[in-house]
C-alpha cells in the first residue's frame, strides 16, 4: 500500500510543496513543530533511510540542503535544524525545522494545528525564496 508521501508525491492527496525535482520533494508538515516544518522525501519509496542506495541518499541530503537554505533566509529563525526518525510515516523523511530554540525540535511536544490559510501563507514565503 502507498504510503501518504507517496499520495502527496502522485497529487492524491493534496500538499503545501515547496520544492520539486525528478527525484525528491519538499512539503510542509500538516502537524508541524513550529511554522515553516517542512519535509523533505524522496520519490523512491524505501522504508528506512540506511536501505537507500548511496546516489539516493547523497541526493536527498543535497536537496534538503537547497530547501534549507532557502528556508533560512524566508523564515524567522536563529537556524534550520534537522531530524531523521524514521517511525511515523514507512518513506524516508528528513524534518527541516526552523529552530529558535532547541526545543523547536522536540518531537514529544504537541504538534501546532495550523489553518490552511497559516499554511499556505507560509508555504508562499518559502516558495518566494526560490
Amino acid at each position: 500500500m502507498a504510503s501518504i508521501f507517496t499520495k502527496i508525491i502522485n497529487r492524491e492527496i493534496p500538499a503545501e510543496i515547496i520544492a520539486e525535482d525528478a527525484d525528491f520533494i519538499a512539503f510542509l508538515d500538516i502537524m508541524p513543530l513550529v511554522k515553516g516544518h517542512v519535509l523533505v522525501v524522496p520519490k523512491k519509496e524505501v522504508d528506512y533511510i540506511f536501505n537507500l542506495d548511496t546516489e539516493t541518499l547523497t541526493g536527498l541530503f543535497l536537496f534538503a540542503q537547497k530547501v534549507a537554505k532557502v528556508m533560512d533566509q524566508t523564515v524567522k529563525c536563529t537556524r534550520i535544524g534537522m531530524a531523521v526518525i524514521g517511525l511515523e510515516v514507512p518513506h524516508v523523511h528528513i524534518h527541516l525545522v526552523p529552530l529558535r530554540t532547541m526545543d523547536d525540535i522536540n518531537f514529544t511536544r504537541p504538534k501546532l494545528k495550523l489553518s490552511k490559510e497559516e499554511l499556505t501563507e507560509v508555504a508562499d514565503k518559502i516558495r518566494a525564496g526560490f
